[in-house]
């Protein structure tokens, strides 16, 4: 029964592909649609509004300026409401406000679109800073990473046309597509018992005759742009764990698919760019194997459960059900570790600090490696990184200069390819090295040994692939943990995005070289498991020997 629940929401999924992946082409192609009828009057409103007089296309580096610019006012804004939400209204259960150091790597983290948390969100936030500033950076992160993507992919696919506008891209992501699905979705929540108010905190008696104080809230509104947005903040600390963020399978399966359509469509909208579908599928293709390698290995080493566990007489015939809701089972708990974690959401509906080695391992890997299907356009941008590789790799084989997209590959892009493959490697390992070296690190973890290790490792490669789930079992919330984490959601956030449309501007700006018979075609399955292999290597090479020392080692000694 497991194994057909998550079977049926893959099938759903692969029915969503190319319908959402059309309508995301339509959004981002510039060309005239039906939808500009629908939400073209909207848009021209806000360009008024905002002084955008002219929709020229941008320079990449004068596209990465705005981007970049727009990025740090959302942070200077929401850095003085988290400190000053206080004393501002909207605060019912009268929370303080936030510490300064919390209040930088919560705003780093918002806006990465990690949601890396290390607060608990019922006593750590206002109804006002839940809704002017996570719901806001919700929506303005995801709609960054979406216009970085399509000019990404424009750079790619078009020569000689410029990346596009940015602040074009970005308002038309948020106005055509996060808006009205996180509308539909709040509505379709609300439907299912997911809470949406404005009345304060619940005062209750017990059956035992004691006080109980239940948070409360605009959930529903949150919840779905956190997973549309593949954002991942909850607004409880219990994440989407919590009955009223996350209440039956019914929700459950609704946010699986709300975090991962739009990532997995993203390839069929590249294919369509490229006007060669083909290649669309054949990048989609090789996420979903990767994707489905690691979800194997998290259902089937949780479903086996703990050996030491079962040593002790305890039943665990249903698998290792420590840290999981009985709601959801194996089946759905381990399809929701491995989507969020591949799809650089960060949600999650059981801790995974109690995961099993492996089960760890797996959602550690895809972070890791950060290609399979990832947040809104990295994973995309990532694994066309890894095809250039590829291209670059067989080039080399047989003694032909490399070409990609009908552009030759040289020295310039392979050097900026180089610098975002290293970059999220060194944002992961040199971080884990410091936080063992220093007491400030070391003494927040609670659980030495093997798993320790996997802890502290899983906090930074969260915090690197904007993932933001938590290993937990960290007492994190301290300068040295906010400053650091903090640090590397931003470099892992930028200095990839700004490499990678170097990469492209380049070669857009490059002649078109003709398809001969000694052309390396990059849409056929050869090229797809080139991909695949190409992935693998890498990460293994980059991250076995710590991964052997941490979840790895622990599973041996069980």
């Amino acid at each position: 029964m497991e194994l057909l629940q998550i079977g049926i929401v893959i099938v759903i999924l692969l029915l969503l592909v190319k319908p959402v992946g059309t309508y995301m082409y339509h959004v981002f192609s510039n060309e005239p649609n039906r939808t500009d009828r629908i939400f073209g009057g909207t848009e021209k409103l806000i360009y008024k509004i905002v002084g955008l007089k002219k929709l020229e296309s941008m320079r990449w580096t004068t596209y990465v300026m705005s981007f970049i610019a727009t990025n740090v006012v959302l942070v200077a804004i929401s850095y003085l409401l988290l400190r000053l939400q206080g004393m501002l209204p909207g605060n019912p259960a009268g929370n303080s406000n936030m510490e300064a150091s919390l209040a930088f790597n919560t705003v780093i983290s918002f806006m990465t679109n990690t949601n890396l948390q290390h607060y608990s969100g019922e006593s750590g936030l206002t109804y006002l800073t839940q809704m002017a500033f996570v719901t806001m950076m919700m929506f303005t992160s995801a709609a960054s990473g979406f216009a970085v993507a399509a000019a990404f992919m424009r750079g790619l696919t078009r020569r000689g046309e410029g990346m596009g506008n940015f602040f074009q891209d970005f308002i038309k992501a948020i106005i055509r597509i996060f808006l009205p699905l996180a509308f539909v979705l709040t509505l379709v929540l609300v439907g299912l018992k997911v809470p949406q108010t404005l009345q304060p905190t619940a005062d209750l008696t017990t059956l035992s005759g004691t006080q109980q104080q239940i948070s409360m809230g605009p959930i529903a509104s949150l919840e779905s742009i956190k997973h549309l947005g593949t954002n991942g903040g909850g607004y409880a600390g219990a994440n989407s764990a919590h009955p009223f963020e996350n209440p039956s399978p019914w929700t459950n399966v609704l946010e699986i698919l709300a975090m991962w359509v739009m990532p997995a469509s993203l390839p069929y909208t590249f294919g369509l760019f490229a006007r060669n579908r083909k290649q669309g599928w054949i990048i989609f293709s090789s996420m979903m194997v990767l994707f489905l390698i690691f979800l194997s290995i998290t259902y089937v080493s949780e479903k086996t459960g703990n050996p030491l566990i079962q040593t002790l007489g305890v039943d665990a015939s249903q698998g290792s059900m420590e840290g999981k809701e009985v709601r959801f089972g194996i089946g759905q708990s381990a399809l929701f570790t491995a989507v969020t974690t591949a799809a650089t959401t960060g949600s999650v509906n059981n801790m995974h600090d109690t995961l099993t080695p492996l089960g760890g391992m797996a959602a550690l890997g895809e972070m890791m490696l950060n290609v399979i299907f990832g947040g809104k356009g990295v994973g995309l941008m990532n694994m066309l990184m890894y095809a250039i590789l590829g291209v670059f790799i067989c080039g080399l084989m047989v003694g032909r200069t490399p070409e990609f997209m009908g552009r030759k590959i040289e020295g310039k892009e392979m050097k900026l390819i180089a610098i975002a493959i290293l970059v999220h490697p060194f944002l992961i390992l040199a971080p884990t090295a410091l936080a063992f070296m220093s007491h400030w690190g070391y003494d927040a973890v609670t659980n030495p040994g093997y798993h320790g290790l996997t802890q502290v490792l899983y906090e930074y490669a969260s915090s690197a692939a904007n993932n933001g789930s938590g290993f937990e079992g960290l007492s994190d919330n301290n300068v040295f943990w906010n400053m650091t984490t903090g640090l590397v959601m931003f470099f892992g956030r930028y200095v990839s995005m700004i490499a990678l449309l170097a990469v492209a501007a380049s070669l857009n700006a490059k002649a078109p070289t003709p398809v001969t018979t000694g052309t390396l075609r990059t849409d056929n399955k050869l090229f797809g498991a080139i991909l695949i292999g190409v992935v693998l290597l890498i990460g293994a090479l980059t991250f076995l020997p710590v991964i052997v020392l941490g979840p790895v080692a622990e599973f041996l000694t069980m």
